[in-house]
């Protein structure tokens, strides 16, 4: 495998969405793949999508810039995560409302949005009661796993 195709496959890399490419060529495999570096934040700290986050041939983490927002009264706020990679929706289609606002009480099991992922649409669930205080992510924005989507004032 040519160094010149390796470059052109971590430039094509870096453009895209994709979290992990593996390329064999005449017996020669070449993997490449984005690690999010996991930093400790203070529990008052809402961590949102990285703004910045550049592959490594190599395999070794990477830097990444969290955008934090505060919020008093943290004892009582609970997470929800995307439980996959793919992109986030806030209604079930363009034209309709968006399943939850800012402000709205909800229930265990209630839909909070829809995440896209391969064609499929996957639609996730509050797991405690109480009231939306901040949607993370916007609409039609692309979500890591693992990421906060939603911070909910538990009741």
């Amino acid at each position: 495998m040519d160094l010149n195709l390796i470059k052109k496959l971590v430039k094509i890399f870096n453009s895209s969405d994709i979290s992990e490419l593996e390329v064999e060529k005449e017996g020669l495999r070449v993997k490449i793949g984005k690690q999010i570096e996991q930093v400790n934040i203070p529990s008052n700290t809402i961590v949102s999508a990285p703004t910045n986050s550049q592959p490594n041939v190599e395999g070794t983490k990477t830097e990444t810039e969290y955008k934090k927002v505060e919020v008093s009264n943290s004892e009582n706020l609970h997470e929800i995560h995307s439980p996959i990679v793919g992109t986030f929706y806030r209604s079930p289609s363009p034209d309709s409302d968006p399943y939850v606002k800012v402000g709205d009480s909800i229930t265990k099991g209630s839909v909070l949005c829809i995440v896209e992922a391969m064609k499929l649409m996957n639609e996730i669930e509050s797991d405690v009661n109480g009231k939306i205080v901040k949607i993370i992510v916007d609409d039609g924005n692309p979500v890591e796993y693992n990421q906060p989507l939603f911070l909910i004032e538990t009741s």
